[in-house]
């Protein structure tokens, strides 16, 4: 490849990053004077690229079209991208496995064969454990993301997690792709709260409401909201127990959606969980790996550590 063309091509890159450019800091990067930045430039507009200028100081903005030539992928972009299609065909997203294999056999075919030796050699050397969760129609998916977009109030048919189906209306504020689950977290006009939803059981009705003001997020941090909501979900056994570590310490062991840390003081934190039984509890706090205290919780989650304890005492002694 010329020194000309490999310049191009480097340039083109830089500018799909679709931000400004200014052509001082591209002939920095170049390596190169302004005036042959601009002459490379014009080069790409022959060749069909909307490479726009800019206001205020000289500078350069690659813009969309449909006679956009084929994208350009580095080598590393190539191989992430390849990477999230396989990815992809196996996720929550129902009808979208064909399509991302698809989509990776027209990329494969254009990968030089160093990238695809790469490709294949991750996806040779990668096991899937478990499933994914439910899957979730593309178009509720999208149904609900324009609705998320466009601050339109979405009314939908929802199976409750018990049984029952009720009509919701909510002004949505996010989706989340949560653990294996899609989530719409919405201010329920109904019950004048945030709520959170999952996708994979509502069905959208259209068409869509009036539209609405936007809200601030929920405590701020949409993700953050959601993994206290599933933690603190009415579980049938639910306890709180004193860590003796501070919550900074032990914030990396408590995944998302296990329970909320809750800061006491230098020394000790707070931590809240609930589960389907005793035994679960018990494996669940016992993971942190720290010192704790119960505080609250039934007398079955006494017992089952109790019980926990000495059969770990017995396999200690029995060696």
């Amino acid at each position: 490849m010329t020194d000309t063309a490999a310049r191009l091509l480097k340039l083109l890159s830089l500018l799909q990053t679709r931000r400004d450019h200014s052509g001082a800091e591209l002939a920095d990067r170049l390596g190169v004077t302004a005036r042959t930045v601009r002459r490379d430039v014009e080069r790409l507009r022959e060749l069909g690229y909307p490479v726009h200028a800019t206001q205020g100081a000289a500078g350069y903005r690659l813009g969309a079209g449909a006679s956009l030539p084929p994208l350009l992928l580095d080598d590393d972009e190539a191989v992430a991208v390849a990477v999230g299609l396989r990815t992809a065909a196996g996720g929550s997203v129902a009808g979208i496995e064909e399509t991302s294999l698809r989509a990776l056999g027209k990329l494969e075919q254009v990968l030089p064969s160093r990238l695809r030796h790469r490709v294949n050699t991750l996806h040779t050397a990668t096991v899937r454990v478990g499933g994914g969760g439910p899957a979730v129609s593309p178009d509720t998916l999208m149904a609900i993301a324009h609705a998320c977009r466009r601050r339109e109030r979405l009314r939908f048919d929802y199976a409750g997690p018990r049984g029952g189906e009720s009509i919701r209306s909510v002004e949505p504020h996010s989706l989340v792709s949560f653990g294996r689950h899609w989530y719409l977290v919405a201010w329920d006009t109904d019950r004048d709260d945030w709520r959170t939803f999952r996708v994979d059981r509502l069905t959208p009705r259209t068409p869509t409401g009036p539209r609405f003001a936007p809200r601030q997020p929920p405590d701020g941090d949409v993700a953050a909201y959601l993994s206290r909501r599933l933690s603190s979900q009415t579980w049938p056994v639910q306890a709180t127990v004193i860590l003796h570590e501070p919550a900074e310490s032990v914030a990396d062991r408590i995944w998302p959606g296990m329970g909320v840390v809750e800061a006491v003081d230098e020394h000790s934190c707070l931590l809240h969980v609930g589960a389907d039984t005793p035994s679960a509890l018990v494996w669940m706090i016992t993971s942190v790996d720290a010192d704790f205290t119960l505080a609250e919780g039934p007398p079955e989650l006494a017992e089952a550590l109790r019980a926990q304890a000495a059969r770990c005492l017995h396999a200690v002694r029995a060696t």
